[in-house]
């Protein structure tokens, strides 16, 4: 089930959603799954520990529909790990903020969100 949280004062939405992401870190690569996304950064869990502030590189392919048509959109960036936590058995979630981003890449992230966000809320924010 999508959550989505209205009431947040972000300047970016953040929606709950699984997206496949590739995070290379110290040398490292995982596959994981987006938990929540925003144009400013992603929650997701890995099997090893990342400590904060470590650099990563995130690479993603978002499903936007444009003109009735579903087109993958390919998004790279680089961040920074802003909170690790261990997740018991599952791994670690990490929280990454999106501080290397190109403007094109942020407005892919921020169409795929809106796809899923009400009207009223997009006109309010412009």
């Amino acid at each position: 089930m999508k959550r989505i949280n209205y009431a947040e004062k972000r300047v970016h939405p953040r929606i709950d959603h699984s997206l496949p992401v590739h995070i290379a870190a110290n040398g490292y690569g995982f596959q994981t799954t987006t938990q929540n996304i925003s144009a400013a950064g992603a929650y997701c869990c890995i099997n090893k520990y990342i400590p904060p502030f470590t650099r990563v590189a995130v690479k993603m392919s978002l499903p936007i529909i444009q003109h009735n048509r579903k087109q993958d959109c390919c998004v790279e960036c680089s961040g920074v790990v802003v909170r690790s936590e261990d997740h018991a058995k599952e791994g670690f979630n990490i929280a990454i903020f999106f501080n290397d981003i190109k403007d094109n890449q942020r407005k892919k992230i921020a169409n795929y969100i809106n796809q899923f966000l009400p009207q009223e809320s997009l006109a309010a924010a412009h």
